[in-house]
């Protein structure tokens, strides 16, 4: 990768000029990345997913664009080792809660590990509404302003850790302790989840966003605010303007890839999906 793409990519994150690989830069580069670059999937949406190779997913990043896990996670990792850290990637699974109980990983998600300052931390700009900073690689329990997530052994036979967010509609992470390797490791996955018409990143469009005190998410035309203190608070987005603001302005991912009949397109898949969804209810 060129010295370009990675200033190009931390002036997206804040940074004008290369910080030091301490804990303390660790930290903000994760709030940084959460805060800044959308967990989204407006590609896959329009039939055009992009490849997970971690210098492309950098170079989309560094271009205003988003992502989801194996985009956003990858090229954090790739910034993280070009600034000097030591990173481990892994792989990792995402159950929803009647699943909370398996001990398996089924590939679905990429994780990080980090060391720095003589610590390991668990590290994720990549589950849109994960924590905003770094974990440390203990077991316990590990609050953040008014967050709380948990980290233990993954038990059963596979050695690893599991990582529990009670409050999320995903609330279970396992994640296994042996490297692993993206692209080769996560293509065929990656593949299933960007073109299957069951999964739910091409049945329904997302982006989320984390800051210190809460999450952001648009899901369809439902944007929702989710604070611990405050609750959830939702309103439908009605027109296309407003819906184009809104991922253009809060979740900060740039338009410019979009021709005028992506954009027609993309609202119109969001609001026949708006409608299913809403029939679902009644």
């Amino acid at each position: 990768m060129t010295p370009g793409l990675f200033d190009g990519y931390l002036r997206r994150l804040g940074f004008a000029r290369p910080p030091r690989p301490t804990v303390e830069t660790l930290f903000a580069l994760q709030r940084a990345h959460v805060e800044r670059i959308p967990y989204e999937n407006l590609d896959i949406q329009l039939g055009r997913p992009p490849g997970i190779d971690p210098e492309l997913s950098a170079r989309r990043i560094a271009a205003g664009r988003g992502g989801y896990c194996f985009h956003l996670n990858g090229a954090f990792a790739l910034l993280l080792e070009h600034l000097g850290f030591a990173v481990t990637r892994h792989l990792a699974g995402v159950l929803v809660a009647a699943e909370r109980e398996r001990r398996d990983v089924n590939g679905d998600h990429l994780a990080l590990t980090v060391r720095a300052g003589g610590e390991e931390y668990f590290v994720d700009a990549g589950l849109g509404d994960g924590p905003y900073e770094p974990l440390p690689l203990r077991a316990g329990t590990h609050r953040q302003g008014g967050f709380t997530y948990e980290l233990g052994p993954l038990g059963g036979d596979l050695p690893g850790w599991r990582y529990v967010y009670e409050a999320g509609p995903c609330p279970v992470v396992n994640v296994l302790s042996a490297p692993a390797s993206i692209p080769a490791d996560f293509e065929a996955t990656h593949a299933r989840l960007s073109t299957a018409p069951d999964s739910g990143f091409v049945r329904t469009l997302a982006l989320l966003r984390r800051d210190a005190h809460g999450t952001d998410a648009l899901r369809g035309r439902v944007l929702s605010r989710t604070e611990p203190s405050k609750g959830t608070t939702e309103r439908v987005l009605d027109t296309p303007g407003e819906f184009w603001a809104v991922v253009g302005g809060l979740f900060e991912r740039k338009l410019d890839d979009l021709t005028p009949v992506d954009r027609t397109e993309l609202w119109g898949r969001v609001c026949a999906a708006h409608e299913t969804w809403l029939a679902a209810r009644r």
